[in-house]
């Protein structure tokens, strides 16, 4: 893949998404994109360290916006706090993750600035009046091109909707510009505790590459969604059914009311391909299904469909694939 073309023009902000202190990957899919449409700047929420300084600027960053205090901010509050930065840089076009938090995070900031809003977008592009967002609608059974009838732009793109490439100039080193933000006084809910998930080994559902995705067909058991996930170093990922059944965290769960996905490859064990659940999937590169009914939805979209029992599928394609890997 080519470097795209550098544009000129006011700038583009980038929400950077980060685990301590390193970038997330979808950070570096939108430094991507951000490359097409203007000279690129970062926000940091929280502190930024000199190791993430250095990467962001080996990825075209120009200068660093760091929000020490927004770190203890909820969603809304944090997207006012940005609200400051975006017009203290005068960037046109402000990019994100397409993330529950950051929806939160964008309505608010397109509510501050006054600008048009887009989410769950899969590409974004220079247009002759602004950026162009490309978006699936009704379960993406619609693909649509739509832009903002304002002069400045807040776009959340789905995390693997494109393929990050660094810029094939040398790294500089960003200047950091730190910005002093509270809570404003009218908030409505205050963040007053943290509590770390328990560490996984696995990757977070919205960014992984694979997905391995358990229905109602588990019965609850989802031990070989697990252990195919583990053996692909994929994401696991689960239908409402299963959450609301308590089979699972809700944070699992995919569909219009849940996480928005678009991996690399999807597979489905025990996933009747409902509406709702095939709305948060369908950008998938390659969709496999398992279901020992050969009725069952899932297999209208579904690129590979195996008509089996998951329960003697799903551990013989883990042991395949560990001893392939084992060589």
């Amino acid at each position: 893949m080519t470097d795209p073309t550098p544009a000129t023009g006011a700038p583009v902000l980038v929400v950077v998404d980060h685990h301590g202190d390193e970038p997330r990957s979808s950070a570096y899919e939108l430094l991507t994109v951000a490359r097409a449409l203007g000279p690129i700047e970062a926000a940091w929420v929280g502190s930024v360290p000199e190791a993430a300084v250095e990467r962001l600027g080996a990825w075209g960053v120009g200068r660093v916006h760091e929000l020490p205090a927004a770190a203890d901010l909820l969603p809304p509050e944090r997207g006012t706090a940005l609200g400051a930065v975006v017009e203290a840089v005068g960037a046109s076009t402000v990019l994100l993750a397409s993330t529950f938090e950051n929806k939160e995070t964008a309505a608010r900031l397109a509510l501050a600035t006054g600008a048009g809003l887009m989410v769950d977008s899969s590409a974004v592009e220079p247009g002759p009046d602004g950026v162009v967002a490309v978006q699936q609608a009704f379960a993406a059974t619609w693909t649509l091109r739509a832009r903002t009838t304002t002069s400045r732009a807040v776009v959340a793109l789905k995390p693997n909707a494109v393929q990050a490439v660094a810029p094939e100039t040398g790294p500089a080193r960003p200047q950091v510009v730190t910005h002093d933000v509270a809570a404003p006084a009218t908030a409505a809910a205050r963040l007053v505790e943290r509590t770390p998930r328990p560490a996984s080994d696995r990757p977070d559902l919205g960014e992984a590459q694979v997905v391995v995705v358990g229905g109602r067909g588990t019965e609850g058991d989802f031990t070989p969604v697990e252990d195919l996930a583990d053996a692909l170093g994929g994401a696991v990922g689960a239908t409402r059914v299963a959450t609301d059944e308590g089979w699972i965290g809700h944070e699992a769960q995919i569909g219009q009311t849940g996480v928005t996905i678009s991996p690399r490859l999807y597979i489905g064990a025990g996933v009747s391909g409902a509406v709702h659940h095939r709305g948060g999937m369908q950008s998938s590169g390659t969709i496999v299904a398992v279901n020992s009914d050969p009725e069952s939805p899932i297999f209208e979209i579904a690129d590979f469909g195996v008509v089996g029992d998951l329960f003697t599928v799903l551990p013989q394609a883990a042991a395949e694939i560990r001893r392939i890997k084992q060589g």
